[in-house]
């Protein structure tokens, strides 16, 4: 088994998850307000210490590199970069909605649902919402459908979709079913599952098996929006 450290910080969460041969991987997730750049490093120390290893003697870091939180993704990239030019490590960037995509497929209610297909969605901001499909396949992780869009909530494509999940659910509720062919059940909801290290490390562990790592120098953020911020004219415009 692959010795991979995890990290994301692309939320409203710290989460460092380290895994280790014939073990339970050792795991620290936290809900911040602005203190992740305080808790990421000694956190990882903490880890490194718990399991009695170097730095230098893992396979792989791993990292949450968005979509979410612009300067949350930024802190948990340049913390990667730090690391992994130190230690000599490749790098293995994991798109957050992937990351709860694998983890949603573990709970006992999307199990117990039998849903196939289901959608991630998570609150963008600015009145939008990230969003991708996936299809679950035979002894995989879940494989998402195309790319991570980028629009109002109105625009998710539901109509062969059969859960949903994210936090989109509870910044806009409703809207997101207005493409939506068929009412969806409360158990075919869960919009408390957010990105955890775990399911970047789940995500890690199979790119790593089929030899997806990459050097450290070619890590970027993954954003979608272009722009982060409208301008004051861009916002009057929009609300007039």
């Amino acid at each position: 088994m692959t010795r991979i450290l995890a990290i994301d910080t692309s939320s409203a969460w710290c989460s460092v998850a380290l895994s280790l041969p014939d073990a339970a991987p050792l795991v620290r997730h936290q809900k911040v307000s602005a203190g992740a750049s305080q808790l990421l490093l000694p956190w990882v120390e903490e880890l490194l210490s718990e399991a009695s290893i170097e730095l230098s003697s893992l396979d792989a870091i791993a990292i949450g590199n968005g979509p979410g939180a612009f300067t949350g993704v930024r802190l948990g990239v340049a913390a990667v970069q730090g690391l992994a030019i130190a230690a000599r490590l490749p790098v293995l960037p994991v798109a957050s909605l992937d990351a709860i995509a694998s983890q949603l497929v573990q709970t006992p209610a999307f199990i117990a649902s039998g849903a196939q297909s289901f959608v991630i969605a998570v609150d963008a901001r600015m009145e939008e919402a990230y969003w991708a499909s996936y299809k679950i396949l035979a002894n995989q992780l879940p494989q998402r459908q195309g790319e991570i869009h980028l629009t109002p909530p109105e625009a998710l494509e539901l109509s062969s979709i059969d859960f949903l999940a994210g936090s989109a659910l509870l910044e806009f509720g409703d809207r997101l079913f207005t493409n939506a062919s068929h009412p969806f059940a409360s158990t075919h909801l869960d919009s408390a599952i957010g990105v955890n290290a775990l399911g970047v490390l789940a995500c890690a562990e199979e790119m790593w098996s089929k030899g997806l790592q990459q050097d450290v120098h070619l890590l970027e953020p993954l954003y979608i929006r272009n722009k982060v911020a409208l301008t004051s004219a861009e916002r009057s415009q929009q609300h007039g």
